[in-house]
Parts: C-alpha cells; structure tokens; sequence
C-alpha cells in the first residue's frame, strides 16, 4: 500500500464531517442525528471511524453530552470549511449549467469599491454579460489575507505598507481630504497638513482600515494623538457625523464628491506626502489566475490608465 492510499484524509468523507459538524455544534450526538434525521448509533459509529482515521480523539463523552478535544476543535475549523468550500463548488457548477461562462471572486477596499468600481465593473459586464463577480468589501489588510488564503482570486486595495508577499498591479490612484463643516476651517485654506487637524473632534473610521493607521501614525509622528469623538462604518454615515457638528473627518477626495450630495461641507485635500494613496490589483500569481478573471485584471489595468 502506497504512502498516499494510507493517508487519513483518503479515508475522509463528507457525510462524517457533516455529521461531526452537527455534534460539535449542539454538542450531544443524539441531538445531532435528530437534526440530521439519522439514528444516533449512526452518527457515534461515523464519529467513531473518523476517530480511528485520524489517530486521535476528537469528542470527551461526558453524561450529558460532548465537548471537543483541541484534535476536534482543529477538525471543526477544517471541516467547516470544506463544507462550505464544498456548497460554493455545487453553487457554481449549477449557475454553469445556467449559463453563466465565468465566475470571478474579488475583494475590494470600500475607497475601492466606492471611488471607482461600479463604473469599471458596469463596462466590462456589459462587454462579458455571462460572467458573474462575486465582489465583497473588506479591509485592505483582509483583501491581501483573503487572495493570499485562496478566499478571493483577486483583491483591489490600498498597498502604501509595502508589505505584502502577493503580486500587484497600479489600479488607481486617490488623495485624501479633510471633510469640515462651514465654517470650522478657515475659507482662505485651499490645503492642509494633517497636522493642522488634530486641534479638532474627528470622525473616524474603522481603526483597522488604511485611513485610520494611516492617520494615527503621522499624529504619532508629530507627537500628537487624533481626538477621535466616534467611530463610523461607511464614507455617507462620515459625512452625516460632520455635517450635524460631531467634528471634522478624513477620506479619499473623490469619494466625497460622490457621496455628499448637496451637503455644505468643505473639502480641503491633505498637503501629505501619505495622503496621496495607490490602489492596487493583487493577487497569488496574475499569470495563473482563471482566463476570465484575467481578462477582468486587463479590463482594471487599461480604466486605471485611462
């Protein structure tokens, strides 16, 4: 018998890993094999086998149910995600079926998402109608962690840390303003160091997005400290905050023109050399990537020169 036959994970399948999900999640197996209409000496014995193949236990059976041994608490991450990898494979296949002639999956930036993408997007559906996108906004620093786990094929980020191990592409370009109520900074002031900033009540986003590490390390820099008043999740709450006196609030210039609508807040772009920011394409490898997700990345790479 080769190496490869006596391997656990040729012994696995997936009815004992949904049924070892269930467990875990009601913790007792009698509960479990009612929810999956199976009898209870069932789900024991599958759990049992799956025990036997990994060489290592998985459950404490206690006299009122069951807990996971830190071996079941690894299986359950794992296994939920090849469920879930496993519901997405028959999701796409069927829509296949349908028609559908590509599928890409993509994770964006929210200054991505709102700044550029919708109009990008729009023209390469209307040339490649039986693609589908599958497009979720994110972090920049959970789009790179995404496309480096396999979780999105391509990513559309800020990229200004440098760090990252994944291949990248320009995309856009944007610049960061101040968003003030009338009034509050004076009219003369046609720019603004960040600097100048901190004097004032900001409205922030979220402490792990770009903008915001971006900004506590240049007031870290100056020996000052942000005077952060409230927290938002989205570019129009932003301008909600600002507009009924909450404070002042950072974000890409661009995005404020298209969000604010007929507000009378003041846009003064930021003098700082970080304020200037790159959004990029990243992925693994570009040149492995599906030949429909391909043809979306040259789409991208010609609207950003464009």
């Amino acid at each position: 018998m080769t190496a490869l036959a006596r391997s656990p994970d040729r012994r696995l399948d997936m009815t004992s890993l949904q049924l070892f999900v269930a467990v875990a999640e009601v913790g007792s197996i009698a509960q479990a094999a009612q929810r999956e209409s199976i009898a209870a000496s069932a789900v024991s014995k599958r759990v049992a086998e799956l025990e036997g193949a990994l060489g290592t236990p998985l459950l404490y059976r206690q006299a009122r149910g069951v807990t996971l041994t830190p071996a079941g608490q690894s299986l359950l991450h794992h296994a939920r995600n090849v469920l879930y990898g496993l519901d997405k494979l028959h999701g796409e296949l069927s829509e296949y079926a349908s028609g559908v002639r590509g599928h890409v999956r993509m994770h964006a930036s929210m200054s991505a998402i709102v700044q550029f993408l919708p109009e990008d997007l729009g023209r390469f559906v209307h040339g490649h109608p039986q693609v589908k996108i599958d497009l979720e906004e994110h972090l920049s620093s959970e789009v790179e962690r995404a496309v480096l786990e396999g979780a999105a094929d391509l990513g559309i980020c800020n990229t200004g840390s440098g760090v990252s191990t994944l291949q990248a592409r320009p995309y856009r370009e944007d610049r960061l303003a101040l968003i003030a109520p009338p009034g509050l900074v004076p009219k003369a002031r046609a720019a603004i160091h960040f600097v100048d900033t901190l004097d004032y009540d900001h409205v922030g986003l979220h402490a792990g997005s770009s903008i915001a590490l971006a900004m506590h390390q240049a007031a870290a820099q100056a020996g000052r400290s942000v005077r952060l008043r409230i927290r938002v999740t989205g570019l129009d709450a932003m301008c909600r905050m600002i507009a009924n006196g909450l404070g002042v609030g950072v974000m890409p210039q661009r995005a404020f023109e298209l969000v604010h609508g007929a507000s009378p807040l003041r846009c003064i772009p930021l003098q700082d050399d970080w304020a200037r920011r790159r959004i990029s394409l990243v992925a693994r490898d570009f040149a492995s990537l599906p030949v429909t997700t391909r043809a979306l990345v040259e789409h991208l790479t010609a609207a950003g020169k464009a």
